[in-house]
């Protein structure tokens, strides 16, 4: 078990849909317990796979002294009910963003052992389990957005002094822009 540094906004991990989980063995619990060392190390309140650049379908979380982990999220919603409200990133440290996500979820995935396993959020949960599944499928919450926000948040992250500047810094639009709450997936 270890901190690892985590990959900021413009490595290119962080634009790639992560791929499935097919191998519960040892190697897969250490990435887990990885990414638990380092989302605490940080204080995040979630932290997935490909922001230590392994591309997996597995994140971590630490909503309301819930610890935990999902592999392979498969995200249902329940009702209609949506929340607005501060969104931030470890891979865009110490930039918040008011953004929209469902109120209620439910993700479907495994734990570490390949066990069934079943997250009923709400809340402050709802939004990890969202921002999380994102990162899985390349997307990051900036790109969630409308485009004032996402104009101010390119200019936040140009500003920012953690960001090198070597590649300009984009933002995709995200692919549940007819479905911003992702209700297709």
């Amino acid at each position: 078990m270890t901190v690892q540094p985590i990959r900021l906004f413009g490595d290119p991990v962080l634009r790639t849909p992560a791929d499935p989980v097919v191998d519960f063995d040892a190697e897969l619990r250490r990435l887990v317990a990885d990414l638990t060392d380092t989302m605490r190390e940080q204080n995040g309140a979630g932290l997935a796979a490909p922001q230590l650049g392994v591309s997996l379908r597995v994140f971590t979380f630490d909503v309301d002294d819930v610890l935990g982990h999902l592999i392979n999220p498969v995200l249902e919603f329940p009702d209609e009910e949506e929340q607005d409200g501060p969104e931030g990133c470890l891979s865009i440290p110490g930039l918040y963003f008011d953004t929209k996500r469902r109120q209620n979820v439910i993700a479907k995935g495994f734990s570490s052992f390949g066990d069934p396993m079943q997250i009923v959020g709400t809340g402050l949960m709802a939004r990890c389990v969202q921002h999380e599944t994102d990162h899985l499928d390349g997307v990051l919450f900036v790109d969630r957005l409308d485009a004032a926000g996402r104009k101010e948040a390119m200019k936040a992250i140009r500003q920012a002094e953690w960001y090198d500047g070597s590649a300009p810094p984009t933002v995709k639009l995200s692919p549940h822009i007819s479905d911003p709450f992702g209700l297709g997936r």
